[in-house]
């Protein structure tokens, strides 16, 4: 530690510490515009400078380290003089904007020239100009001129999102912030380039001239997408959500959210959205009230249920459903006798059941630290965009990051080992690499394992593990989708056990861990929900057609259903519903999720409910009340929460199985097999409805195939032209486009779009044609 004085106090600070994070750590304000504490130092705005005693100009504080006995003055004559002087020279060419400018009223150069700046300009010329940039559907650049030239957005893209999309061109009054040519800004993490911009030149396309700062209300909630739960601050207008930020939480999400997390809110303002309840009468919707609607349900599954028994119901939610919304969900369910309730809609392989609940193996700020990384089966970036920067921040920091895929994803990271191979060989590949600790360790082979000569590959990734101290083998979500996912959970055990790795799951919805802890599953999982047709099908925000592991399949059994009830806050399902009933989303309702390192975090509503819309958890407690069921007494969401969480504790944590490991190769009779992404834009029901997402390169690419180099060429393809993909007995046309990144054997169709879900499931066997 080094002492200090600032402003008359003493100070102790780490040594290494910049005056300026000195001064802030004692509650003492430096004005400034490019420093941000999770950025790299750049001093360019000068706008921190600060006198220190036996220093004959000043200095930087954002750039200057503290030294022992340093004597450092931020209020003194000379300080304030020099940041008059440079709050002069930014205003020169800025246009004075603010009263159109969105960022009027939050912005940091607005503020801090009250106090630093002086009541008139005495620069007369003219101001420079600079045109706008086209920077893609989230970014607004149409007004670069406000640009101080922070490069707060530069850096933040070379060293968190780790892709450099944006640079400064030019010099001096000429310098410019501009996208590379004919580029846009594409990154999933692109939106907090947005926040950290500290005056009005990038600014929300999606929320531009829609609302003045000062007409916002601010509160809190909780992200209802992937497994992180990253805190939000959802900002409301007249009833309406119109802007979601960060809440800053330097445990879940640091100050950090994905671009999913931010413009998904457009969703709730669809056009889908429903917001009573509706009938099909004589194959036509109609509206009515929520009496006859729930009265018409439970006489269905009373009359169901005498005539085909309590197994012919059935009962699918998501894992973005809250845990009350859950676990009312499985009571009814399981009430009425029967125990087909299952949230795992894409996990096809359920035989290798769970000691606890599949976590994340440690806390979220831990992957952090992490000197060993081995992730199976992972769209990293697009299935965990705030994960992947904790991992990125490891690598640069110099963890060995090694992967088992059958896509050889840009990771905008150094990737010190990589398996890419087809889905089918994922097996017989994490068996390799577990034979090769066992080597390494001296410990013997079983005989399941005998024969299996680990790769060269597979012996580094095992001295990769063996050798870091802080170790963890991860499987991803398409891990978890895999249909021999009990093979490649019980190897992933093994080469954690033998290396002491920790073993993680990066789950797949805000909700997983809470689907586990109530129970909302069952040993067969949602496929055998749709493999053997039920009478009466009640979905709870679930979208089957895109979200199911083979949605041909639950697209047959919902149809051939007596009845199908769908609680959605979306008009969704009308060809197979018979009854739709709007539930509230989450900014409409309370509710808890637990998020992927097992923490349980509550939120409120945020806004009142569209139309008749009410939240799913009285729905729930209402039907379970009319269908005369016992245990259904809740008057808030805080009493079913606590029943639900009763058993909820740390020793529940355990993602270990006791499935027996057995390695088998899946048959491969065509030689192609498919591979399907969770497209991130394409992954759940709010984010698919959300214009502006819709129109990112990630929302696009989604709807086309990509073929391996020599596959594409020796059929004679251009990109965008039309294939036909034949799977099982059904077929798709879609456009195509080369990859260099897939295994020759490999074709990769996005799940979860309305093309794909024309030809069922997410692995397996394909043959492809020429249109």
């Amino acid at each position: 530690m080094v002492e200090i004085e600032i402003d008359g106090q003493k100070v102790e600070v780490p040594e290494g510490s910049m005056v300026i994070q000195a001064a802030m750590k004692n509650g003492i304000y430096i004005p400034h515009f490019c420093y941000h504490k999770q950025l790299s130092i750049a001093a360019n705005c000068r706008m921190c400078l600060v006198e220190v005693e036996n220093v004959p100009k000043v200095v930087p504080a954002c750039a200057t380290p503290v030294a022992a006995s340093m004597i450092v003055k931020t209020r003194s004559e000379k300080a304030l003089k020099a940041q008059q002087s440079v709050m002069e020279f930014l205003l020169v060419n800025h246009p004075l904007d603010c009263p159109i400018c969105d960022q009027g009223g939050e912005c940091q150069l607005q503020d801090l020239s009250v106090g630093y700046g002086k009541t008139s300009s005495r620069y007369q010329e003219e101001k420079r100009v600079v045109f706008h940039k086209t920077a893609g559907p989230l970014i607004s650049m149409e007004e670069m001129s406000r640009c101080i030239h922070c490069t707060r957005c530069v850096r933040f893209g070379h060293e968190i999102a780790g892709v450099m999309e944006l640079g400064m061109v030019w010099r001096g009054e000429r310098s410019e912030i501009t996208s590379f040519v004919g580029k846009t800004v594409d990154s999933e993490l692109s939106g907090n380039m947005i926040d950290l911009c500290p005056v009005g030149a990038l600014t929300s396309k999606p929320f531009r001239y829609s609302a003045r700062t000062w007409e916002l209300s601010r509160r809190k909630s909780v992200s209802p997408h992937d497994s992180v739960g990253a805190n939000l601050i959802v900002q409301v207008k007249n009833n309406r959500v119109m802007r979601v930020v960060p809440l800053e939480n330097e445990a879940i999400n640091e100050c950090w959210i994905s671009d999913k997390d931010r413009f998904s809110y457009e969703g709730l303002n669809s056009a889908e959205r429903l917001t009573k309840p509706m009938l099909k009468q004589g194959g036509e919707w109609c509206e009515v009230d929520w009496q006859t609607a729930l009265e018409y349900v439970v006489h269905g599954l009373t009359e169901i249920i005498c005539e085909f028994g309590a197994d012919a119901v059935a009962g699918v939610t998501t894992a973005h459903a809250t845990v009350e919304e859950l676990f009312l969900f499985q009571k009814i369910i399981r009430a009425l006798g029967s125990d087909n309730i299952d949230f795992r809609l894409r996990q096809s392989d359920v035989s290798a059941p769970l000691n606890g609940v599949p976590w994340l193996g440690m806390s979220i700020v831990e992957l952090s630290t992490l000197n060993s990384v081995l992730v199976i089966g992972s769209f990293l970036r697009k299935d965990h965009p705030l994960l992947a920067t904790r991992i990125r921040t490891a690598v640069k920091a110099g963890a060995q990051l090694s992967v088992l895929h059958a896509s050889d994803e840009d990771l905008l990271t150094r990737v010190a080992n990589k398996v890419i191979v087809a889905p089918s060989a994922w097996p017989l590949e994490l068996a390799g690499i577990a034979v090769a600790v066992m080597l390494q360790k001296g410990v013997a082979v079983p005989t399941v394992l005998n024969g299996i000569m680990p790769t060269k590959t597979a012996q580094d990734i095992a001295a990769s593990l063996i050798n870091g101290d802080r170790s963890a083998v991860f499987l991803g979500n398409t891990a978890v989708y895999h249909p021999k996912f009990a093979q490649l959970h019980s190897l992933a055990q093994i080469i954690a056990d033998l290396t002491g790795a920790n073993l993680g799951f990066l789950t797949e919805g805000a909700n997983t861990l809470g689907g586990h802890v109530v129970k909302a599953t069952n040993a067969e999982g949602v496929a055998a929900l749709f493999e053997i047709s039920r009478q009466a099908y009640l979905l709870l925000h679930a979208e089957p057609e895109f979200d199911a592991a083979n949605p041909l399949q639950a697209r047959v059994a919902l149809d051939a259903a007596k009845m199908v009830v769908v609680m959605s806050p979306f008009r969704q399902g009308l060809d197979y519903a018979d009854v739709l009933l709007p539930i509230a989303p989450f900014t409409e309702t309370a509710g808890t999720f637990i998020n992927a390192e097992g923490l349980s975090q509550h939120f409120n509503g945020v806004v009142r409910g569209f139309g008749e819309t009410r939240p799913a958890w009285k729905v729930l407690r209402v039907l379970g009340n009319m269908l005369k069921l016992t245990g259904f007494d809740y008057d808030l969401p805080e009493q079913v929460r606590d029943a639900a969480l009763s058993d909820f504790s740390s020793a529940m944590l355990d993602n270990r199985t006791n499935a027996p490991l057995d390695v088998q190769k899946i048959a491969n009779d065509f030689g192609l097999e498919r591979l399907a992404d969770v497209p991130i834009y394409h992954a759940d029901p709010l984010a698919r409805r959300a214009p502006s997402l819709q129109m990112t390169r990630d929302a696009k690419v989604a709807l086309r195939a990509t073929l391996p180099t020599t596959l594409f060429d020796n059929m004679g393809l251009v990109d965008g032209d039309i294939i036909i993909i034949h799977q099982a007995d059904a077929s798709v046309t879609i456009p195509a486009f080369r990859s260099k990144s897939l295994p020759q054997n490999v074709v990769r169709i996005p799940s979860a779009t309305p093309v794909s879900s024309a030809i069922g499931s997410m692995f397996g066997n394909i043959s492809v044609e020429k249109a």
